[in-house]
């Protein structure tokens, strides 16, 4: 059986994470942070066996950006990742780093629709589209 709360190991990381964040992440926390979008994000936030890029507990939402290792990846990682979020009732958005430095407007202008209609789950493919 699984653990209800995230590891000692878990919580270090995260910290770890947070000091070193990539210049997307950087970019798109500060136009979360101090609830600009009317809610309080967190950021590398850990939820179970995971650490998300940004999460929203109130509105049950994640916000991933994908970058290099994402690419990497065969999305297995990724897609495992999501359905156990989703499964614990949170809903995933995924954005590529190149979004982010191309259109950050966009990006937040998705991330606060999300916020306001949560009827709006995640996108197909599971990244937003452009």
């Amino acid at each position: 059986m699984e653990p209800k709360t995230p590891s000692t190991e878990t919580y270090e990381r995260a910290r770890r994470l947070r000091r070193s964040m990539t210049p997307a992440e950087v970019a798109v926390w500060n136009r979360l942070r101090r609830r600009q979008l009317g809610v309080r994000f967190r950021r590398q936030h850990p939820i179970g066996p995971y650490i998300v890029d940004f999460a929203c507990v109130s509105a049950r939402l994640v916000v991933e950006l994908d970058g290099e290792p994402h690419a990497q990846d065969d999305g297995g990682y990724d897609l495992s990742r999501s359905a156990y979020l989703e499964a614990r009732g949170y809903r995933v958005v995924r954005f590529e780093n190149d979004w982010v430095f191309e259109d950050l407007d966009g990006v937040i202008a998705m991330i606060s629709a999300v916020v306001r209609f949560p009827s709006i789950s995640g996108f197909a493919g599971g990244t937003c589209p452009r």
